[in-house]
């Protein structure tokens, strides 16, 4: 994986568990919410699992958020090279 990827999935992550954490949700609340392994959803967190657009959806119907709130984050450290 290259470092441009990386980094935004470890960005992904953080804004998801700052989101989840935001709401007063457990992992396995979430979990429950969006139909999604708690185990998965720590994965994502941790930048560790690319997901497809329709886990994003998921996400967002769990959070009770748009989807583009998943995105509100800095992207000044990716390198789109």
């Amino acid at each position: 994986m290259d470092l441009g990827k990386s980094v935004f999935l470890i960005s992904f992550g953080q804004r998801l568990k700052e989101l989840r954490k935001d709401r007063k949700l457990s992992l396995r609340q979430l979990s429950i919410r969006c139909n999604i392994d708690y185990s998965d959803i720590s994965k994502i967190e941790k930048g560790k699992r690319n997901i497809q657009i329709s886990t994003i959806l998921e996400l967002a119907k769990g959070l009770e958020i748009h989807p583009k709130e998943l995105f509100d984050f800095n992207l000044e450290d990716l390198s789109c090279r």
